[in-house]
């Protein structure tokens, strides 16, 4: 039996950074980054809340007039080992 879970495409990893909060939303989500790029874009020019859906499947809601900043990269495989160096 393998340990390894199945990937059906590089998941997205997104940081968003909410106003007089001092912690920041981290998450990966199955959508593409292009996917999440005009979601943002989307909520900051109309003034609404940004709806994301994160890889479990839970619904998260930032106010679009909260938004600090959003940051969107690709996960990267974690590296085990002197060969990680």
């Amino acid at each position: 039996m393998s340990t390894k879970k199945i990937d059906s495409g590089a998941a997205t990893q997104v940081r968003i950074s909410v106003a007089n909060i001092s912690a920041d939303l981290v998450f990966e989500t199955n959508s593409s980054v292009a996917e999440v790029k005009s979601a943002v874009a989307a909520a900051l020019a109309g003034g609404t809340a940004l709806n994301l859906q994160d890889s479990r499947g839970h619904e998260i809601i930032v106010a679009g007039d909260k938004i600090g900043f959003v940051d969107i990269g690709v996960a990267a495989d974690r590296r085990v080992g002197f060969g990680a160096l």
